[in-house]
């Protein structure tokens, strides 16, 4: 395989990032970034934040993944983040950020008893314009999960979603990233091992 061909694909699909910030009339991105208030911390996310596994929970790799239910560029990233599963254990953690749906889906996702099988459901829904899981029965701790959660985004300083949360595999080092990418930009992020069908093709 060209080596370099393959660098250079990785490179590129790596700046297509495309993310969602808050609604026209609040705070975007700049202002969330200006008013950061606490580093960037894995220690924090797992003690404040609440969100749900997809991945095998033993993985010594764990990635936390801040999403917002009404974002179509968080439904990329779910897709993109499938293939590499096997090698990471991935936390969802649903913030309110774009409009009042938000909080309330992704409270309804939290409080789900299968929330994989729930948000699969939900992206299904949304892709054809059916407008995705719906909230039901008492959900008040749920919702103020996500408000935490989304608290704890702004004080780390990030104003758009997905936000991606996690330490490279190979090199041990913090990583973020604001914005959805393909699987092959996700896998170099987070120094995983780039899965076989997302590799480009081989040049002719």
């Amino acid at each position: 395989m060209n080596t370099q061909f393959l660098c250079a694909a990785v490179v590129a699909a790596s700046l297509l990032l495309a993310g969602c910030n808050k609604a026209p009339g609040t705070a975007g991105a700049d202002t969330a970034a200006k008013a950061a208030s606490q580093p960037v911390s894995i220690a924090a996310i797992t003690a404040d934040a609440k969100g749900f596994t997809v991945g095998a929970p033993m993985s010594a790799h764990t990635v936390y993944v801040f999403f917002d239910a009404q974002c179509p560029h968080c439904a990329e990233l779910w897709d993109a983040a499938k293939p590499l599963v096997p090698q990471a254990k991935f936390v969802w953690i649903p913030v309110g950020l774009l409009n009042p749906a938000s909080t309330e889906q992704g409270a309804a996702l939290l409080a789900a008893k299968d929330p994989a099988t729930a948000m699969d459901a939900h992206e299904a829904s949304m892709r054809a314009h059916q407008g995705g899981i719906t909230a039901s029965g008492d959900m008040d701790a749920q919702r103020a999960e996500v408000k935490k959660n989304t608290d704890l985004m702004t004080r780390f300083g990030f104003g758009s979603i997905p936000t991606i949360v996690g330490t490279n595999a190979q090199t041990g080092a913090l990583v973020t990233q604001e914005g959805a990418s393909g699987t092959a930009a996700l896998a170099t992020l987070l120094g995983l091992q780039i899965p076989a069908a997302a590799l480009p093709a081989p040049a002719n």
